[in-house]
């Protein structure tokens, strides 16, 4: 996994500030879904579409049900990732990893490694130790995970469309973060 670019900073933004990045940030989602990226988008989403796609991502981080995480290099936003509350009152130690985005100038300097792990961290500390994701099947995505200690739970087929039309199987993970991955040992909470 190659390291970090080393201007690299992880950060995680409050709701005005995902209000006040949302174009950036619909640059990067639209990019990734040009890119082919099965992200629940379209190929013929518009921007004035993505930028209301981050209005609502901003609620969510308001009322503290979601955690929006960005990742900066050379001063401009390269990539994101949200950190999602299950909800249910009997899953509050559980959390989603979703919309991991890096934009295709970002990819292969360990940007999307950076952004996993401070997802993580920050799903721990706001007391969501189990996370579940999911991700097209034989993309970079799942690579990425399995590669930094996800489970495999399974494939469920014909799952989702990919942006320019098709079926595509999605592959399901877990992580419990409490665990250390340096040791395999549990962290103390």
């Amino acid at each position: 996994m190659p390291a970090p670019a080393p201007d690299l900073i992880i950060r995680a933004l409050a709701a005005d500030e995902v209000q006040a990045c949302a174009g950036d940030l619909a640059d990067i989602l639209l990019d990734c879904i040009a890119g082919g990226a099965s992200v629940s988008f379209m190929a013929d989403m518009t921007r004035a579409q993505a930028v209301r796609f981050w209005g609502r991502v901003a609620e969510g981080v308001a009322t503290g049900q979601r955690i929006l995480l960005v990742a900066e290099s050379a001063g401009r936003l390269v990539g994101t990732v949200q950190v999602v509350a299950a909800g249910a009152p009997n899953q509050p130690h559980r959390s989603d990893l979703a919309k991991m985005l890096v934009h295709r100038d970002g990819r292969n300097r360990g940007i999307g490694a950076a952004l996993l792990h401070a997802a993580e961290a920050a799903s721990l500390a706001a007391g969501w130790w189990l996370m579940v994701l999911d991700t097209a099947e034989n993309s970079a995505g799942e690579r990425l995970y399995a590669r930094c200690g996800w489970k495999r739970a399974g494939v469920i087929p014909d799952y989702a469309l990919w942006p320019a039309g098709g079926l595509c199987a999605t592959v399901y993970f877990y992580k419990d973060v409490r665990m250390n991955e340096a040791t395999g040992s549990a962290n103390a909470d």
